[in-house]
């Protein structure tokens, strides 16, 4: 497997010479990085306008997912925006204009992209979810929305892997969505790896007309690179209208060194990568197993993801969180219910020795049995776009009931808002905020 990006920009450190082009350290080192970070210099290519170098590359990461497969320097959050864009485009040409069905448990980026392509959205919930992380829905119920529905969505949009590990079945969701004539897009940020298991368990694979993926969060990959997943079977606008989606709302000076870790990790992906996950598989299956027999409580089903419920062990997420750092041991994500602890091959075997012994010897307390309030669907005041483009002021919660929500200001992790922009703010959101700590709320003058 080639690596283009990579060999230009290495035969051009190695050369030495003047430049006169951005950036302005110049290549000199402080980092240690410097001589690598490059500008879109003559040869390098450009990555919304790629026909040379970039484009080679791109094109060896689309025969390896089997999909058209774009990079971003921006995350997957610059791939949400670029895909839902996409679907504003389509809906366009066909005279409509987009209405999204959407899981609750979005990534605030999904919000960001609604307010600013002033999309219609309609909220799927579920009653059987415990956290507002997660999200439950059978292909039947999909199937059910959608025939009652009075207006047919442009699409269906859906978090899985979530970010406590749960996998929805893409497969059986994708064949009712095409059945009904919907697209499904799929925010996979954290399942790039999925393609790689064995008989592939990708969105891509499973039917998905269109995904983000993180590859920076399950792969080999910098902070920042990420993949804009198109299927072959999805319309061809989306293919051909790609690099001007995700030129919207991208940077015009997209890191080459997270360009160069994208390209590096389609030769680690095809020299192995596939045997070194599945031997790693099951050594995260065996070490799932022994924590269950130890007596934690695990939930989710995703591979490379631990999720436990802390609180069935005696002790809160966040304090949990709290022992393992000061063993040196730093997790994904805490809040008072689960800590996430999120695993890749790059474990190596005294790593995940060490992390098994130090969880095994955490003694076992008394549960815990305070449940989080569950978020319901509060009422909306106005669209999401309108709540965000308002005047706005900052207020403590408690000053806060009746009001309506202008900006979901959440931290990342988890990044999933609570309440949307344009809802008004009741009793059971106040316990939800003061539950996960949410000192002040930023609301429509």
């Amino acid at each position: 497997m080639k690596t283009p990006i990579f060999d230009f920009v290495s035969n051009y450190a190695k050369q030495n010479g003047v430049r006169l082009h951005m950036p302005g350290h110049k290549g000199n080192s402080s980092l240690g990085i410097e001589a690598l970070d490059i500008t879109e210099i003559k040869g390098a290519d450009s990555l919304y306008e790629a026909d040379g170098i970039i484009n080679e590359s791109e094109q060896y990461a689309s025969q390896i997912f089997g999909s058209d497969t774009f990079y971003s320097t921006e995350g997957s959050s610059l791939c949400i925006r670029a895909m839902l864009y996409l679907v504003t485009l389509l809906a366009s040409e066909n005279r409509q204009r987009p209405l999204i069905f959407a899981s609750r448990n979005a990534h605030k980026a999904f919000l960001s992209s609604v307010a600013l392509l002033d999309l219609d959205v309609q909220w799927l919930t579920s009653e059987r979810d415990d956290s507002y992380l997660s999200f439950t829905l059978s292909a039947n119920e999909l199937d059910e929305i959608i025939e009652k529905a009075e207006r047919k969505p442009t699409a269906v949009y859906l978090t899985s892997p979530d970010y406590l590990g749960n996998v929805l079945d893409v497969k059986k969701i994708a064949e009712i969505c095409h059945k009904h004539n919907v697209l499904l897009l799929v925010d996979n940020a954290h399942g790039a790896y999925l393609h790689f298991l064995g008989e592939s368990k990708h969105p891509i694979t499973l039917g998905a007309d269109m995904c983000s993926d993180s590859a920076h969060k399950t792969l080999a990959v910098l902070t920042g690179g990420a993949y804009l997943h198109i299927s072959k079977n999805a319309p061809s606008l989306f293919t051909e209208q790609a690099k001007n989606a995700l030129s919207l709302f991208g940077s015009t000076s997209p890191s080459y060194l997270i360009l160069q870790s994208l390209d590096l990790a389609n030769k680690y992906i095809e020299e192995g990568y596939r045997e070194k996950l599945l031997r790693f598989s099951v050594k995260a299956k065996n070490l799932c197993k022994t924590l269950k027999n130890h007596g934690y409580s695990l939930i989710g089903d995703e591979v490379l993801k631990i999720t436990i419920q802390t609180k069935d062990y005696g002790y809160t997420g966040n304090e949990f969180a709290d022992m393992l750092r000061e063993k040196n041991i730093e997790c994904e994500f805490s809040d008072p219910d689960f800590v996430v602890f999120m695993l890749t091959p790059e474990i190596d075997d005294g790593m995940l020795d060490s992390f098994e012994k130090t969880l095994l010897s955490i003694p076992r307390k008394n549960i815990i049995t305070q449940k989080p309030p569950i978020p319901s669907l509060p009422k909306k005041a106005m669209s999401v776009r309108n709540a965000t483009f308002s005047p706005k002021e900052l207020l403590p919660r408690e000053e806060c009931l009746g009001r309506v929500l202008a900006f979901s200001e959440v931290g990342c992790p988890p990044a999933v808002p609570i309440i949307v922009s344009g809802e008004i703010i009741d009793e059971n959101a106040l316990k939800c905020f003061e539950y996960y700590g949410i000192q002040n709320c930023c609301v429509v003058k």
